[in-house]
């Protein structure tokens, strides 16, 4: 009874304290878990960084930054059988409606490119009339733009690279043979500068030897005639490389 007595008469600033100091502790306990938290969150990062850079999933020239795209149409381009149906989904990644500069048309950019599947790879095969001036071999402004567009590309891959060229008897300056030698090293050399390692390429020149055939298998004219096809020998033989 005289105990309950005291318990009553204790002071209203003695409790407060109480309550105080139990707040203070959970705040205190609050305060430690979100360290805690935040240092574990730190070290997960830096764990799941390591391991994206173990996998070889960053820019080669060290950005930091994933090249999705081009490693995207390097798996497309390692499937030559699938190449029929997603030939336009290579050209628009390739060439996206909006970095086309105003002297290349989407329309005329489909005109002059095809994606054609070969046994050993992928060819991205371009008729000369939007690489070259008539007649030319010096890559013209819009032929230097299309092909610095594929070195981000070709550096995703260690696939080898054949340039050939394919020509007709259109100009009288040139055989079709050298014509067609001299458009293929045009290109070889400008990939090369841009960074693409020689040692990767190879040079074809066919002249006029291959010409467009039609459904019933005889040559046609055609501005296809005069082309560069670059392949890229993405195609895995059973046993690998």
């Amino acid at each position: 009874m005289g105990k309950k007595k005291k318990e009553e008469q204790c002071p209203p600033l003695a409790l407060w304290l109480v309550t105080f100091s139990d707040l203070m502790t959970l705040l205190l306990t609050f305060f430690v878990l979100l360290l805690s938290m935040a240092s574990m969150d730190n070290s997960i990062l830096t764990k799941v960084t390591l391991t994206t850079a173990d996998l070889g999933l960053l820019d080669k020239r060290g950005s930091g930054r994933v090249n999705a795209k081009e490693r995207l149409i390097v798996e497309l381009m390692e499937k030559p059988w699938e190449v029929l149906d997603k030939q336009q989904r290579i050209k628009d990644l390739l060439f996206p409606d909006d970095t086309l500069p105003d002297e290349i048309s989407k329309s005329d950019l489909n005109d002059n490119l095809d994606v054609l599947a070969k046994q050993d790879g992928v060819a991205l095969v371009f008729t000369d009339q939007i690489l070259f001036a008539p007649g030319g071999s010096s890559l013209s402004d819009k032929g230097k733009y299309l092909m610095a567009r594929l070195v981000p590309m070709m550096t995703q891959t260690d696939a080898p690279i054949n340039v050939a060229g394919y020509a007709d008897a259109s100009d009288a300056s040139r055989t079709p043979l050298e014509l067609s030698g001299d458009r293929a090293l045009a290109v070889l050399a400008y990939l090369v500068d841009k960074g693409v390692p020689n040692a990767r390429f190879s040079l074809s020149a066919y002249g006029n030897a291959f010409p467009v055939i039609n459904e019933l298998g005889r040559p046609v004219a055609s501005p296809k005639n005069r082309r560069v096809e670059i392949l890229l020998k993405t195609a895995r033989p059973i046993g690998g490389y």
